[in-house]
């Protein structure tokens, strides 16, 4: 291949190839390579997204990357991870963006949808909220820790001061396992036990806990509900 884009026949450059047949149509290679936009003297801008893929593995695992650590990729360069952390961004956003307001959470199948590619996408744990109205929508949701969950710096007292101040009907509480496995620790039960027996103390029920996974074919769902599995 040669070592630049414009070497390459019109008709089956990145951008061309996009408009003309659409995004889909692209590899992941292709679409790197649009952001990516000018190579180096060794490399081209699609050789340069193909190298990526294949020292991390996927575009899944690239967008877990902090903007640091994609500057650290050679031949990118802190303006071109700039936009590649602002792409995937974007497509987080683009994930969680539909309809907030009017969703219905009222099963973990419908949490998981709503957060869940956000949270796997991360390379650390998040705790998140989400508190609902009576009927079981969305009235906020938010990052309340960062880091590994634990009994010292999650308590029940500081996760539902949040539900009081906004008024809260019911909460779910969420945390991902970068791991990719979303068995619940020792610690993840004995929070969520004592959450929902302050909770009930304080008349907000506890409606989930949701371990947010990544797909596996060695286990059926990406995700462990409390609720599924009679823990609530």
């Amino acid at each position: 291949m040669s070592h630049r884009i414009h070497d390459i026949p019109e008709n089956d450059r990145p951008r061309e190839r996009l408009l003309r047949l659409g995004p889909q149509a692209l590899s992941d290679a292709e679409l790197l390579a649009l952001f990516i936009n000018t190579g180096t003297k060794g490399e081209n801008a699609l050789q340069i997204g193909e190298r990526m893929l294949r020292e991390h593995g996927s575009i899944r695992a690239l967008s877990r990357l902090e903007p640091a650590a994609l500057t650290d990729i050679k031949a990118l360069g802190p303006a071109k991870a700039a936009k590649l952390a602002a792409a995937f961004e974007i497509g987080r956003r683009a994930a969680r963006e539909t309809s907030q307001r009017d969703i219905v959470l009222d099963h973990p199948r419908r949490v998981y949808e709503f957060i869940g590619p956000e949270l796997q996408a991360l390379s650390y744990e998040s705790v998140r909220l989400v508190l609902l109205t009576t009927k079981m929508t969305l009235l906020r949701a938010e990052e309340i820790f960062r880091g590994s969950l634990n009994e010292c710096t999650a308590t029940p007292r500081d996760i539902l001061k949040k539900a009081l101040i906004h008024n809260a009907h019911a909460i779910i509480l969420l945390h991902n396992h970068p791991s990719g496995d979303p068995t619940p620790s020792d610690a993840d039960r004995r929070l969520t036990r004592r959450l929902r027996e302050a909770a009930e103390t304080m008349g907000i029920p506890l409606q989930d806990h949701l371990i947010i996974g990544t797909p596996s074919e060695s286990r059926e769902l990406p995700y462990f509900s409390f609720r599924e599995h009679g823990l609530l």
